[in-house]
């Protein structure tokens, strides 16, 4: 369970929340240059861009859930069990990336959503674990940049790519059904409503707020699509589009124990990041410590040939203040 956004104020900011049962080793990986993926069927680029994320990292490699390269190009994968479909092999002339190489491959070689969605054509997704005992996720992408964005879902049929002037993406049903939801939700509106129900009647709101009755409040997909993207959409960041967007992601967080999985683990949202993707900042806020830490891939060396993590908060981080005497 997840939900990602692309807001774009002066630049793009790209926004994800990872609701999840169990932590899965994350930190923040700076991927430099210099390091050379080898994947499992496919070739590493021979000019690589640098990119940064939330990875798990096994045996040196950065299994990133999102990241964002130093182009501003920023991907990640979301849970999508029961219509991800994975193939054992790809067509004559077909990339054959394993799921969890999708982002890093792409990442490495993309400038631009244009660019990224010319290559995802060309490439089939495949049934193939990093290494023995480590299961494949059901996954689909949404990848962003300042321009465009994009959503990819490899189905039974192949690869699908679906243009998202949303900006928004969740988990399954599969995107066109997200997207054609919305059209249930066109009353919606953040403005002070006005009486259209009976003009001779004298019919006025009891209080603020109440253009948005009828918005999802529930923890499923299909209603945190709606409802982040009506936040999004209505967003007002003139004081600032990260804050923004860490409040954005806050409506639709989950709290530990209101939604259970069917082996009745408590899913929360283990953490909420906002990427500045022209900046190339990793900003980041966990269940446990809601101080917003940050991660500058500019501050790293971009031709090194080893990851560079970053230490992972643990606990809440709190500004005890002290009072001084109010002025006369």
């Amino acid at each position: 369970m997840c939900t990602c956004v692309a807001m774009r104020e002066k630049g793009l900011l790209f926004g994800r929340n990872m609701d999840i049962e169990y932590s899965f080793g994350e930190r923040v990986v700076f991927r430099p240059r210099g390091f050379r993926q080898q994947y499992k069927r496919a070739e590493s680029a021979e000019r690589r861009y640098a990119m940064i994320g939330m990875a798990a990292l096994d045996s040196g490699v950065p299994l990133y859930a999102e990241a964002c390269n130093e182009k501003g190009v920023c991907m990640a994968s979301l849970n999508f069990p029961g219509n991800a479909c994975y193939f054992e092999k790809g067509g004559d002339g077909e990339i054959e990336l394993a799921p969890y190489e999708v982002i890093p491959w792409i990442l490495e070689r993309s400038e631009s959503v244009l660019q990224a969605e010319m290559l995802l054509k060309k490439i089939c997704v495949v049934a193939l674990p990093f290494r023995e005992g480590l299961p494949l996720a059901p996954l689909h992408w949404m990848i962003a940049d300042g321009r465009d964005c994009l959503v990819a879902e490899p189905m039974r049929e192949g690869l699908k790519l679906y243009k998202n002037p949303v900006g928004v993406l969740t988990n399954n049903p599969p995107f066109p059904y997200h997207a054609e939801r919305l059209n249930d939700f066109v009353n919606l509106k953040a403005a002070y409503p006005q009486n259209t129900m009976a003009a001779g009647l004298q019919l006025m709101p009891n209080s603020q707020g109440t253009g948005g009755i009828g918005l999802p409040g529930d923890a499923s997909s299909s209603s945190r699509f709606v409802r982040a993207a009506f936040l999004l959409h209505n967003s007002d960041a003139e004081e600032g589009g990260l804050s923004q967007v860490f409040h954005i992601l806050g409506g639709v967080e989950m709290v530990r124990g209101s939604v259970r999985t069917r082996e009745g683990k408590a899913d929360s949202t283990t953490y909420a990041c906002c990427i500045d993707a022209s900046k190339g900042i990793y900003y980041y806020k966990v269940y446990s410590n809601h101080r917003i830490h940050a991660a500058d891939m500019h501050g790293e060396n971009p031709d090194g040939e080893t990851p560079v993590c970053f230490p992972f908060p643990k606990g809440e981080d709190i500004l005890y203040q002290k009072g001084i005497p109010a002025s006369t």
